[in-house]
């Protein structure tokens, strides 16, 4: 939230410097983000007096001007104002000045052949409005050599971010509430006219929505001039909070709203019909809004609607047509109170952010329909002219005030300093609170944050001064530190490091993907689907990480890298059996591009293939603490992957530990990236975990004696998995058999049609003594045999 100097001392009479008043905020939980001093914009513009204009000799549209500074002989300045003239008074920007719109640094220089020593400004040039048909006039008054910033009386500029707890302070005048009760000076109240009103409202103000409106205030204004512009102080006050003037009746309720927190709405009586009516929308129902675009409404929603249909989104937005233009004579002031809950809803809903719903879902002040009806229509009466009629009044105010039993030794308990009762009373007090002698504290109404004790405390230690909470350390347990990292964070750290250790860089991509992509890999599971996205390319939780990874990977290759080595470890999605969420953590892999670069020694470049993948899988699975020897390799890795260069790794039929392969081609165009594409996805909750792992390491102790290799060559079904051959080897004979590795396989001549030739080193550990050949025969008898059982036949 943006506000001037200038209009924070309309509502609190202080001497206090820009800095004390930033202090002050910061310290009473107002967090000043910048302050921007529109006289360091300013700076090198001054008010000079025109005092001869002639027209340029190669130039039917520039004029050279004489321009007196107010110092030193006067300056010849080249101009294409069609206002320009002797005897008026304007801005000059002399050289070295920086014009505020463009940037622009003035420099003496020659335009057409005629020398120019600045440049008479408009009021756009300078950022002081939309104007830019001339340059800008000044009062005859106007002191000649003035610099322009302090004519103009420009004023520092504070942005503050407001927490969403205190809509109260979403005006200025709530602001230098805050100020005054931190001691930097006086409130001063705004005090409201009677408005002299003779005849009744025409119009008839109703609210249907007692729910979603619970009060609805309207009054006629007849005879209003719209052509004028607003008043200068409060155009000035306007931009100085980011606001553009757009015309008089429109600049009064942008008035209302940053300078009380209360939005408003005009509405051109001519463009209404019928009475004026807070309703449900109806299913179906369109608005177009302020913003030109059109909105689909449902019946959770109140709008503000007549004969005609709806005109406006209640406390969101205002509707196209029925806005006050420079036309409009008679209109009709509207300020109600709207439920926070259904603004915060409807805004969602329709993803139509705007100031006035940022206020109103926060909470307005109640207690402020007739003052806040009464101080617009001043300010339009003051500016516009016209005749008020009698407000007319529709529903009830929830006006009754919340009432805390308030313990002041809480202050000490809770906030943790000392504070004198007499003080609390004070700021409490000050703050608008009415404090009984037995300590009952009666809330305003506006402050909706206030819910019990506690917030009082806050209240009180924030004005007092956050800065007198002393820092204090939390209490730490004698002797060594506890760990504090789970089981869970601990496999995650370690996988990180073996992952990185391995030569793939990790990537953190969103949690959020389209829907499509998401849908492509849900495998059939219920997706998260999020109501209010950040775009609709964000709009479902990820069921697995490899699409992100893939984008990241195609992000590489479109800018020309070779390959990409991915990983992540997160979360994956889904909803639970009971519609609750259901997050799985899982590691993801993704091998794009080359493996090796193209080089003398290697000819062509070398891709990733699926062995690559189940390499990847393998060794982070065995970081990770899973009993890789009993794994099972089996398919079922999923449409997304190629059917035949892809498995699942497995405890037992159905606990899939992890997948891994190439990408099916299908997926790869539906990501639209190149292939091959390898992928690994491991899913960590399914890992088991260790039984009776100690804090040590257990004792290593080399073997005493020398293993021994055998090999053996199988004949073997052509479609049998190799990996099975290998645990049914390894099985033969567990205490005597340590490794089991195929070292060969060949097809073709000499093997049979529809098999395989398969060969398997065995390493053999002898324990205390050394094998006999009759214990190593005995040992192969066993390998034979049960290999044998999975279809194999000892090659002869």
């Amino acid at each position: 939230m943006k506000f001037s100097l200038e209009w924070l001392k309309y509502f609190l009479d202080t001497d206090a410097s820009v800095a004390d008043i930033a202090a002050a905020l910061n310290r009473i939980g107002h967090e000043v983000e910048g302050i921007e001093d529109p006289a360091d914009r300013l700076a090198g513009f001054r008010v000079a007096k025109v005092l001869t204009a002639d027209k340029h000799p190669d130039a039917d549209k520039l004029q050279v001007l004489t321009v007196d500074t107010g110092e030193g002989d006067p300056l010849q300045v080249v101009c294409g104002a069609p206002n320009a003239r002797a005897g008026m008074k304007g801005v000059l920007g002399l050289p070295g000045a920086v014009v505020p719109a463009n940037g622009m640094e003035l420099r003496k220089s020659a335009i057409r052949g005629v020398e120019s020593n600045g440049m008479m400004c408009s009021v756009r040039e300078l950022e002081l409005g939309e104007e830019h048909d001339g340059i800008i006039e000044l009062p005859e008054d106007a002191p000649i050599g003035q610099t322009f910033a302090e004519y103009h009386d420009a004023s520092p500029v504070f942005d503050v971010a407001i927490t969403p707890n205190r809509p109260d302070c979403m005006g200025v005048q709530g602001i230098a509430r805050d100020l005054a009760a931190a001691g930097l000076g006086t409130f001063k109240p705004v005090e409201v006219s009677e408005i002299e009103a003779r005849d009744p409202c025409p119009v008839e103000i109703r609210t249907d929505d007692a729910e979603g409106c619970p009060a609805f205030y309207g009054r006629v204004i007849r005879g209003v001039d719209n052509t004028k512009p607003s008043p200068e102080w409060m155009q000035r006050r306007l931009i100085a909070a980011g606001q553009r003037p757009i015309s008089a009746l429109v600049d009064a309720t942008n008035y209302l709203m940053l300078a009380f927190g209360r939005p408003a709405h005009v509405y051109d009586l001519a463009k209404l019909s019928g009475p004026v009516v807070a309703r449900r929308a109806r299913n179906g129902e369109t608005v177009e809004a302020l913003n030109e675009k059109t909105y689909t409404l449902d019946d959770t929603m109140t709008v503000i609607a007549d004969d005609n249909g709806v005109h406006d989104i209640a406390g969101i937005m205002g509707g196209e047509h029925s806005g006050a233009t420079e036309a409009t004579t008679d209109v009709l002031l509207e300020i109600a109170y709207f439920d926070p809950e259904r603004i915060g809803v409807t805004g969602r809903e329709l993803g139509l952010a705007s100031d006035a719903r940022t206020r109103f879902e926060r909470g307005v002040d109640p207690d402020f329909l007739d003052d806040g009806l009464a101080i617009l229509t001043s300010l339009i009466l003051k500016t516009c002219g016209g005749t008020p009629t009698e407000v007319a009044r529709a529903g009830e105010v929830p006006a009754e005030p919340k009432v805390i039993a308030f313990d002041q030794h809480l202050t000490s308990h809770l906030g943790g300093i000392d504070v004198a009762q007499d003080e609390q009373r004070a700021i409490l007090e000050a703050l608008d609170f009415q404090v009984g002698e037995d300590w009952q504290v009666t809330c305003p109404l506006r402050r909706h944050d206030i819910e019990g004790p506690a917030d009082l405390v806050e209240e009180v230690v924030r004005i007092h001064g956050l800065d007198h909470v002393e820092s204090v350390a939390l209490p730490r347990v004698e002797g060594v530190a506890r760990p504090t990292a789970s089981p869970q964070q601990k496999l995650e750290r370690k996988l990180r490091r073996a992952a990185a250790a391995r030569g793939l860089n990790e990537a953190i991509t969103w949690s959020f993907l389209p829907t499509s992509e998401a849908e492509y890999f849900a495998d059939g599971a219920q997706l998260w689907v999020l109501d209010n996205p950040i775009s609709e390319d964000m709009k479902a939780m990820r069921p697995s990480l490899i699409p992100g990874l893939l984008s990241a990977a195609k992000r590489n290759a479109d800018r020309s890298a070779d390959g990409s080595r991915l990983f992540e470890i997160g979360r994956r999605y889904f909803r639970g059996k009971d519609g609750a969420s259901d997050e799985k953590p899982t590691l993801g892999v993704v091998l794009a591009g080359d493996k090796t670069s193209r080089g003398w020694h290697g000819g062509k470049a070398q891709g990733f293939d699926a062995y690559d993948a189940k390499a990847e899988a393998i060794a982070l699975l065995e970081a990770a603490g899973a009993p890789v020897a009993n794994l099972m390799v089996m398919g079922g890795a999923g449409d997304q992957f190629h059917p035949g260069q892809s498995a699942t790794l497995r405890l037992g039929p159905k606990n899939v530990l992890a997948r891994f392969g190439a990408l099916h081609p299908k997926t790869l165009k539906a990501f639209d990236i190149d292939g091959p594409v390898m992928a690994v996805e491991i899913f960590l909750d399914s890992i088991p975990a260790k039984k009776g792992a100690g804090f040590a390491r257990a004792h290593y102790a080399p073997p005493a004696l020398q293993s021994v290799t055998r090999d053996f060559a199988f004949l073997v079904p052509a479609d049998l998995a190799a990996g099975d051959l290998v645990k049914a080897v390894r099985g033969a004979d567990k205490k005597a058999i340590v490794e089991a590795r195929v070292f060969d396989v060949f097809e073709g001549q000499g093997v049979p049609e529809g098999q395989k030739s398969v060969a398997v080193e065995v390493t053999l550990q002898p324990g205390e003594k050394s094998f006999t050949d009759a214990e190593i025969k005995a040992i192969s008898d066993k390998v034979v045999a049960s290999a044998a059982r999975q279809g194999a036949e000892l090659r002869g």
